[in-house]
């Protein structure tokens, strides 16, 4: 018998449950691992092989890391357990009468249990046509996408002021004021303040801006008031300028236009909204206005006990607030629906799913963070406490050891050294509006331009 009609490391057994698992990320992965255990076949189907450590994406998007960083293949995170497969492939369509999940391939599953994990995309409002210009970060390719356009404002100034004497204002805007938004602009920060400054001949990297806009009376609105003023003291002393109440209406090549004035930019990037992943729509299960889908707290959309919703994609409320789309809710989430399948095999009454808050944090450039903790004790961390904390969570929860060291020893570097060894422009020279605004010099006053 050739290798390549060798029989699977195990037959499948028609008798046992089919759980199609839809995405690799927090939830989904964890679900995976959960059912590891029970006599149940595992198919979990990612558009991309690999699973990808979001929260530490803005620091791959500023060259702290590399992407091999924080991210780990799904195949060699399940690959000591014998009742999962992988396929990389795109799921296209949903048959929950006839349950059956359709690829792109033109493969289809069947299912017993469907855990549907397909995360969360960026939303511009109404405003895709703004997606060119304004990047968000969700994905690997954002962030290398962010990188190279952030590393080579720098690098066009530098040339353009050699070659001509004078270069386009150095602005660096980024909308919305939420966690993603915070961290960018607080690295950015550190990026032109701290790691660049001995770089460059002709132009002074410190002296370029950068501005947070959001719509919201304050940054970080879902914490606690104290924590959010605290942030944003510590994007003043960065050198970040902090627009609250600023309404962004327009953004095109090299501008955007907040509060009825326009504001050069260099590099405009988006942190300003989310959108549930379109899979949730095939369901045909009740929606919110995000498009994530109405489930009860077994995690079941309405007349769907065979079907889990999970992480971003999940709208579940629980005392009356509902649950955030972050981390840790997606693990939990995982990890519940292995107890309710295992429930099921047993015969047993399915448990409730109840969110346990462990907190949140955000960091604030170079060991500065602010955190709300609420286990193993209630706190709000500020400062260096708050950071160390933030570095602690975040290099247990990264998946397999390399990456945990790897990470370790180039935070280390980065933070003793004030280098970054990922610093690599990858792809063309272009920046939207760069050339335009390199046609004739510009002037722009100084005091804020979007008051």
């Amino acid at each position: 018998m050739s290798e390549h009609t060798r029989p699977p490391d195990y037959i499948r057994d028609p008798h046992r449950p089919r759980v199609v698992i839809v995405g690799g990320g927090f939830a989904g992965l964890h679900a995976a691992l959960g059912l590891a255990r029970l006599p149940v076949d595992i198919t979990l189907v990612d558009r991309r092989n690999h699973h990808l450590f979001q929260p530490l994406l803005y620091q791959v998007a500023l060259a702290v890391l590399s992407p091999a960083d924080i991210a780990q293949p799904i195949r060699s995170v399940l690959r000591r357990q014998p009742n999962a497969e992988v396929l990389m492939d795109e799921v296209t369509g949903i048959d929950v009468a006839a349950r059956l999940v359709t690829l792109r391939s033109g493969a289809q599953l069947a299912y017993d249990y469907l855990v549907l994990a397909a995360g969360a995309t960026h939303s511009y409002f109404g405003h895709d046509e703004w997606e060119p210009f304004a990047p968000g970060l969700k994905t690997i390719e954002d962030a290398t996408e962010i990188r190279r356009r952030v590393l080579l404002a720098f690098e066009l100034a530098e040339r353009q002021m050699l070659e001509q004497g004078w270069h386009p204002p150095l602005n660096f805007v980024v909308i919305g004021g939420g966690p993603t938004g915070v961290e960018l602009a607080g690295a950015i920060s550190d990026v032109a303040q701290l790691y660049m400054r001995h770089d460059f001949r002709h132009i002074d990297p410190a002296a370029s801006r950068v501005l947070l806009l959001d719509g919201g009376p304050r940054v970080l609105a879902a914490y606690p008031e104290d924590l959010s003023q605290k942030a944003q003291a510590t994007l003043r002393n960065l050198g970040v300028e902090v627009h609250t109440q600023t309404h962004v209406t327009a953004v095109g090549p090299g501008w955007v236009e907040a509060n009825g004035q326009r504001l050069h930019a260099a590099v405009t990037l988006w942190a300003a909204g989310v959108e549930a992943s379109p899979l949730g729509r095939l369901l045909g299960a009740p929606l919110d206005r995000r498009g994530c889908v109405l489930v009860d707290d077994r995690l079941n959309p309405p007349a769907l006990p065979e079907v889990f919703v999970l992480g971003d994609l999940a709208h579940i409320e629980q005392d009356g607030h509902q649950i955030p789309g972050v981390a840790q809710p997606a693990m939990q989430m995982g990890d519940h629906v292995a107890r309710i399948v295992a429930a099921d095999l047993d015969r047993r009454p399915r448990p409730p799913f109840r969110y346990f808050d462990k907190g949140d944090m955000a960091t604030i450039g170079r060991m500065a963070a602010v955190a709300k903790v609420e286990w193993p004790f209630k706190a709000h961390l500020r400062g260096f406490p708050a950071w160390f904390t933030w570095v602690t969570v975040h290099i247990f929860f990264l998946i397999g050891f390399r990456n945990r060291l790897a990470v370790l020893i180039n935070w280390a570097w980065a933070y003793f050294n004030f280098t970054r060894g990922a610093r690599l422009i990858t792809g063309d020279q272009h920046l939207p509006g760069w050339e335009e605004q390199t046609q004739a010099p510009t002037t722009e006053r100084k005091p804020n331009p979007v008051d």
